[in-house]
């Protein structure tokens, strides 16, 4: 029998696929364990499921002394001290089919929603209540997503499933990543590899889907939004520290590029002021998996995890 220690409050579907053989710890319903209760809890649990706003630094992971499996909630794992993790022999997995669909049908509704200018528009009306808001033939044009180009950077299953759904909308695709697909595959979904700098010269609409890593920190900046088309819409759905958020600014306020789509934020998902003062930016708080179909899939993918760790099986999602 193994100790099982659930960091936070979540759902209850996907905890029978644990059966009866195995001790579940649970916080009260209604909140997480406090850093202090996790460290006393610790060193009797084999298990730690966390969650990705929930840091699992040395600090706690100290006190673990049986962890030999950390179960993450969410396709990000920043919130692990993975190189501790790895030097100690602890499984780390994290969930990410789950996230899949939701990240990208929010990727497209932020597309949607700076292409026609939808946020905007709905600020105008309510500065008006009970009057006609008249915008004339020619205000606040919008463009179409049909016959224009989607350039994605990184193509991992977020932005292939992105691609699908922008084809639907009839835009013609383009990808960025180190290993290109192979002819056949580029044939098969309908999508063409271009080099980072003629994807960012040729695209309409540019969104980001790589990791983040030291080798991304900035990926895009001031260089990357100058080859953009003045007419450019800029979506992260990503991680926010992947692009430098000053160059960013700089262009929405200079109208380099036209709008952006934001997500996910560089300081710890909180956006700068400026980035507030801006009519052409449509935020949201990191919400990519925020609904309650994607919260059931990652909790049961979490604990589908957690029982085939110890059933002492090597499908996992896992990730150290």
């Amino acid at each position: 029998m193994a100790k099982i220690l659930v960091a936070f409050d979540t759902r209850d579907e996907g905890f029978e696929k644990l059966g009866s053989e195995h001790e579940i710890i649970r916080p009260p319903k209604g909140r997480d364990f406090t850093l202090e209760e996790l460290q006393g809890l610790l060193p009797e649990a084999e298990v730690l499921c966390t969650v990705f706003d929930r840091p699992a630094r040395a600090e706690l992971l100290e006190h673990g002394t049986r962890l030999r499996l950390i179960a993450n909630f969410g396709v990000g794992f920043n919130n692990i001290d993975i190189d501790y993790a790895r030097s100690h022999g602890i499984t780390v997995t994290n969930t990410p089919q789950a996230v899949i669909i939701p990240t990208a049908e929010l990727t497209l509704a932020l597309m949607l929603d700076c292409a026609r200018r939808v946020s905007e528009l709905d600020r105008l009306v309510r500065r008006h209540p009970g009057e006609s808001t008249a915008i004339g033939r020619s205000g606040y044009l919008g463009v179409h997503l049909s016959g224009k180009i989607l350039g994605l950077i990184g193509y991992g299953r977020i932005a292939t499933a992105v691609a699908s759904r922008a084809r639907a909308f009839g835009m013609k695709v383009l990808y960025h990543k180190r290993t290109p697909l192979s002819p056949d595959e580029e044939t098969g979904q309908g999508i063409s590899y271009a080099p980072l700098e003629e994807l960012l010269r040729l695209s309409d609409f540019i969104s980001i889907h790589t990791p983040y890593s030291p080798e991304t920190h900035h990926f895009i900046g001031a260089q990357q939004f100058a080859l953009m088309k003045p007419s450019a819409i800029f979506i992260n759905t990503a991680r926010g520290s992947v692009v430098e958020e000053d160059a960013l600014i700089s262009a929405l306020q200079s109208h380099s590029i036209a709008y952006a789509g934001l997500d996910v934020f560089e300081d710890k998902d909180i956006p700068r002021l400026p980035l507030c003062q801006l009519e052409n930016v449509c935020m949201t708080p990191h919400t990519g998996t925020q609904t309650a179909d994607a919260r059931r899939a990652m909790n049961e993918e979490m604990l589908e995890n957690v029982a085939r760790f110890l059933a002492g099986r090597s499908d996992l999602d896992r990730v150290v």
